[in-house]
């Protein structure tokens, strides 16, 4: 259906409102992270929170309430973050192990992001092959991503198939661009389209 065909007052009802919530250790070198930020920033719908610029790398400040408040208010989820050791970002890790607190996000009472999808969306230095059961790690991508998707589940979220950004340390702004395409495309995709099988 034509957006344009939908009489002002029924538009609202399809619009997907979506957090990105972004992550990066070395702010200051952030490239990759910070073109992919930036097609955030100019979409419709989205709100986008840098924990490191709101925060500081302290992580004793997050302002819990806050962050609860913008979680509630969207539909879809996106952790945007450089994969850090073949981990999270240590203040993505600390975000989430406050934010989603207990009778909150899980426990009793806890399903305020219940049937919220989540989208995780990395940047890796190395190149794919390295990502695989043939390359140095010998682990793929997704199961790098594996405490991701188990939290997903675990407070009753739908989990979306992982997009992630291979060689990025380095890249050229042709390959940033393509990058940040990709990421635009995912983040208009309708709810429910991209979830993992």
């Amino acid at each position: 259906m034509n957006p344009q065909l939908i009489h002002p007052t029924i538009q609202k009802e399809f619009n997907m409102q979506t957090l990105v919530i972004v992550s990066h250790p070395y702010p200051e070198q952030s490239v990759a992270i910070k073109s992919l930020q930036q097609i955030a920033e100019q979409t419709a719908d989205v709100t986008v929170r840098h924990l490191e610029t709101l925060y500081q790398n302290d992580l004793a400040r997050f302002d819990i309430a806050a962050e609860q408040k913008a979680h509630e208010a969207a539909d879809r989820i996106v952790y945007l973050f450089p994969i850090h050791w073949f981990n999270l970002t240590p203040m993505l890790k600390a975000y989430l192990n406050q934010v989603w607190s207990y009778g909150w996000s899980f426990g009793p009472n806890g399903t305020a992001l219940k049937d919220k999808e989540m989208q995780v969306v990395v940047t890796a230095g190395a190149n794919a092959l390295t990502y695989s059961e043939q390359g140095l790690i010998r682990s793929s991508m997704d199961e790098v991503l594996t405490p991701m998707k188990a939290s997903a589940y675990y407070v009753g979220m739908k989990y979306n198939q992982p997009l992630a950004f291979y060689g990025a340390v380095g890249a050229s702004p042709e390959t940033l661009a393509t990058f940040q395409a990709a990421f635009a495309e995912r983040l208009q995709t309708p709810l429910g389209s991209v979830l993992l099988k």
